[in-house]
């Protein structure tokens, strides 16, 4: 798709982008997530989509291993009194049925992900009051996730303890003006991915606040991620070899072949993340060839501060991202209506943005998040044990590898999940894979063993007795 150098008829790239930065001020959008997205929209009206063909890049032979970082506690703990860390927690888990922030659902033994991530702090912490914590919360989750927190005071003190992400307009497909929706005008807004990290943390002032306080390093993750807790190792491997940005990547495996994975641009010589969305039908397969693309972005992410800052200044207010173009409809319930492009950005993204950045390879534990009910099945089972430090770590015994969880469409949404796994989570400590299709529920004291798949053809809701299944097809 390319777009002529008019966007509307009628009207020049100057009236577009008046009309888009007035519908974004009047929504309460910030100047620096409105440069953000005025480059984006350049980008398409260039016929700029995003795309990164196979033969533009090179892919990752060998990084750092966090088990070879040198390990100086003393002089790495010295280190958190610079350094902030911030939570991704804009989510609200509408995929899962849920109508409030995500982390607020019970992960494990009745914790949320906000207990988990509360009590880390506070670990992490010990007497003293750094590194510093906050959130990046949506309009949809900051109430809540404020209220749930107040049972925690000594995490933000006498401080804000959160920031807002933004929201950008969808656009018209063919002619990139705003999308004018009656029926739903929220439904004339998405979210701009978390790229919107860097201008929020401006628009915010919460950027030259932490500088001002001597915080120099950040680390960001994503809430539904109990495994990404500070690593000493990395903060001090981070401060040591004065990177702007730093990424810490996990080995690909067949579960991770749609996901997106780092690679080097021939050109530059720049790492970069590639997307699905930025990847070709010609290219799916070496997209998907984890021999080929070894590592993927777990979105725990390390950046220097003052180097952000210097960036942002340079360009306006945005960090130059890489484009994300997504062709949806503007009520994604009614494919009928009409279409629409959503840009966004992810803040993985970055690392090609600086001169100076790295990669570290970190084990399979610092990445262990909640998109599915399957992936909560997982974790709430004993394939996933509590550390000392408070993490939510796939056991010894799976070396690395998490179970392969495939629920049936009716347990999509928390409240069916919910009723299927009353009595807890059957044992995946020694399961290959488990599959579950048709109505039912599991006793407690169910053990999975190998490859085992439980099927019920009926319509009546039939429960799994307690046992042990190994290697077999289950038929209820």
């Amino acid at each position: 798709m390319t777009h002529e150098a008019k966007g509307i008829e009628g009207m020049n790239n100057y009236q577009l982008e008046e009309l888009i930065g007035q519908k974004m001020r009047q929504g309460g959008v910030s100047d620096p997530t409105i440069a953000a997205f005025l480059q984006a929209v350049h980008k398409v009206q260039a016929g700029d989509m995003g795309m990164l063909p196979e033969d533009t890049i090179e892919p990752i032979d060998s990084l750092p291993r966090l088990e070879e970082l040198p390990a100086d506690r003393a002089a790495n703990e010295a280190l958190l009194q610079q350094l902030a860390v911030i939570k991704l927690n804009g989510g609200l888990g509408t995929g899962m049925g849920l109508d409030r922030a995500k982390s607020l659902m019970p992960v494990k033994d009745q914790e949320t992900f906000l207990d988990f991530i509360a009590r880390q702090i506070y670990r992490l912490r010990g007497d003293k009051r750094f590194p510093a914590f906050f959130l990046m919360n949506s309009f949809s989750t900051q109430k809540d996730t404020l209220d749930y927190l107040k049972k925690y005071p000594a995490l933000s003190g006498d401080d804000r303890l959160d920031f807002l992400q933004s929201k950008v307009p969808k656009l018209e497909a063919n002619t990139l003006e705003p999308i004018s929706w009656p029926k739903d005008p929220e439904l004339e807004w998405c979210p701009p991915g978390h790229g919107d990290l860097y201008p929020s943390l401006l628009a915010s002032g919460f950027l030259e606040r932490l500088l001002a306080q001597g915080i120099k390093y950040l680390f960001v993750s994503n809430s539904d991620n109990l495994g990404a807790t500070v690593d000493l190792r990395l903060l001090g491997y981070f401060a040591e070899t004065g990177q702007s940005f730093m990424m810490e990547v996990a080995e690909r495996t067949a579960a991770d072949r749609k996901g997106g994975h780092l690679a080097r641009r021939k050109a530059s010589g720049r790492l970069l993340l590639r997307e699905s969305a930025q990847c070709s039908k010609l290219d799916e397969a070496l997209f998907q060839d984890i021999q080929r693309h070894r590592f993927f972005n777990t979105n725990n992410l390390w950046i220097r501060l003052d180097h952000l800052k210097s960036a942002l200044t340079e360009n306006g207010g945005a960090i130059p991202l890489p484009l994300i173009t997504n062709s949806k409809t503007v009520d994604p319930k009614d494919l009928t209506s009409p279409k629409v492009l959503q840009l966004e950005s992810a803040m993985g993204a970055a690392i090609e943005c600086f001169p100076k950045t790295g990669a570290v390879v970190v084990p399979r534990t610092r990445f262990a998040p909640v998109k599915t009910t399957a992936d909560l099945l997982a974790l709430r089972s004993d394939a996933y044990r509590i550390t000392e430090d408070l993490r939510l770590e796939l056991e010894e015994a799976r070396k690395g590898q998490p179970p392969i969880v495939d629920l049936d469409a009716r347990y999509k949404l928390m409240a069916d999940f919910e009723s299927c796994f009353s009595a807890g989570a059957p044992s995946l400590l020694k399961c290959e894979s488990v599959k579950i299709t048709g109505p039912m529920t599991f006793a407690l004291g169910v053990v999975c063993e190998g490859k085992v798949e439980f099927i019920n053809r009926k319509a009546e809701t039939k429960q799994v007795p307690a046992g042990q299944y190994k290697d077999q097809v289950v038929e209820l």
